[in-house]
């Protein structure tokens, strides 16, 4: 006897939506010479210049050494700046560099081409709908985190 398969839930369809555009994306974006990792922190710091290590690592779901690593790297190619930070000579804060920022309009352009062809057949009103839809659950998501953070006790927290 079949089973009809379950639909995804909204949990599996974003984790798996997440993995393939990343692997298109990375496809993609491979003549750039950068990792999925790599980018992303780019696209971080790019957002937020001036964030430490490890708001960065916390921001992609990483532990800190490993963004330490990333940013060795991005460092390395002249792409990144650590900056000590002037309250706390142990922390360092993030800035790109001059030459960061043609690689950040490479990968601009690939973002805004691959999400172009993923929502190619969606109508704007599905679209907007969608994003509204997908807004709200990250809101209340990151409430939930907050929460079960405060809960936690201190030398859980990172």
């Amino acid at each position: 006897m079949q089973h009809e398969p379950a639909p995804p839930t909204i949990g599996y369809l974003i984790a798996d939506l997440t993995r393939l555009f990343g692997r298109v994306f990375d496809r993609r974006a491979a003549h750039l010479g950068l990792t999925r990792a790599q980018w992303r922190a780019l696209k971080r710091i790019h957002e937020q210049q001036g964030l430490s290590q490890v708001e960065l690592a916390d921001q992609m779901d990483m532990e800190p050494i490993a963004v330490g690593r990333v940013v060795d790297r991005l460092q390395k190619a002249g792409f990144v700046e650590r900056r000590a930070d002037p309250d706390d000579r142990r922390r360092w804060r993030l800035y790109l560099r001059p030459q960061a920022m043609q690689v950040m309009g490479d990968i601009a352009e690939v973002s805004a081409t691959l999400r172009a062809e993923a929502l190619e057949g969606l109508p704007a009103d599905e679209i907007e709908a969608m994003l509204r839809a997908l807004l709200h659950l990250r809101e209340n998501l990151i409430r939930l985190d907050r929460d079960s953070r405060a809960g936690q006790p201190s030398s859980q927290r990172y």
